[in-house]
């Protein structure tokens, strides 16, 4: 009998009889094969990972509306916490204090940005680091057991950065009367009477000059070396010659015989106390 002459009912019958069914052909191993399986393993219980769930829902009262506003805020505060570690603190002196250095020895490549920017960050540290430890003693400890707010622990975190910002500027309030004059504020008598928003900038203001300042009395030594081997080129007739190539291994000597980064380091962290 021929294949094409079988009824449908038949075809039907031999394919049910006679062909195996998809999950057998799955799960089926030839012989002499290692013996597996397809199902998923089933975690340990002590490996078990936690499940995190993230729900958005309606506030039920205005406490948790005013929470929702202090977490807010507080993810604000973090995001802006790179800005806030450069511009309030020690960082922005010793950053370009370093940078001054760099380029008072005509160097190039070493060290590299990246390497005077971590040492500024770790001078930084050990500089604010009593401003630091009051901020995490008032502020952030007291708000993590729910002692305070996080309103409450703003204030607390604001003054000590204020005080130490307040008392790098010394004597001189020329910028923070600028600033006051500009906003059309009165003469302030004491920090109390002197916002915030005012005293930032002229903190900046005072740590650019400072900066400044200190970049100067560094290049001086370094470019009479510069002026010396210049003129010692041109009274030998070498022109041609960049001077910079000459003098620059004389300043380097220079600086390591008088232990520059240890003078340049105790300086930096004495001119913040």
């Amino acid at each position: 009998m021929s294949f094409g002459k079988i009824p449908a009912f038949g075809l039907l019958a031999l394919f049910l009889l006679g062909v195996p069914s998809f999950s057998e052909a799955q799960t089926a191993f030839p012989p002499g094969a290692a013996q597996g399986t397809t199902a998923l393993p089933v975690p340990a219980e002590d490996g078990i990972i936690p499940f995190i769930d993230l729900s958005i829902r309606n506030p039920a009262n205005g406490s948790e509306v005013a929470f929702s506003v202090q977490l807010l805020l507080l993810l604000t505060v973090l995001s802006l916490a790179p800005s806030i570690i450069i511009l309030m603190t020690s960082f922005l002196r010793v950053s370009i204090v370093l940078d001054f250095v760099k380029r008072a020895l005509s160097l190039q490549q070493v060290p590299s940005n990246q390497v005077l920017m971590g040492i500024s960050l770790f001078l930084t540290i050990f500089i604010m680091w009593p401003t630091f430890q009051t901020i995490y003693t008032n502020s952030f400890r007291p708000m993590a057991d729910g002692e305070i707010n996080v309103e409450q622990a703003y204030r607390e975190a604001e003054g000590p950065l204020r005080i130490f910002m307040y008392s790098q500027m010394g004597s001189n309030y020329e910028n923070i009367r600028l600033f006051m004059a500009m906003r059309g504020l009165d003469r302030p008598q004491n920090l109390a009477d002197v916002p915030t928003y005012v005293l930032v900038p002229a903190f900046i203001l005072s740590e650019l000059t400072v900066a400044f300042k200190i970049g100067i009395l560094l290049f001086i030594p370094f470019i009479i070396i510069d002026m010396v081997v210049a003129s010692a080129l041109m009274s030998m007739g070498m022109i041609m010659l960049p001077p910079v190539m000459i003098s620059m291994p004389f300043k380097l000597i220079l600086f390591i015989l008088v232990d520059g980064w240890g003078l340049l380091t105790e300086q930096l962290v004495r001119s913040f106390l």
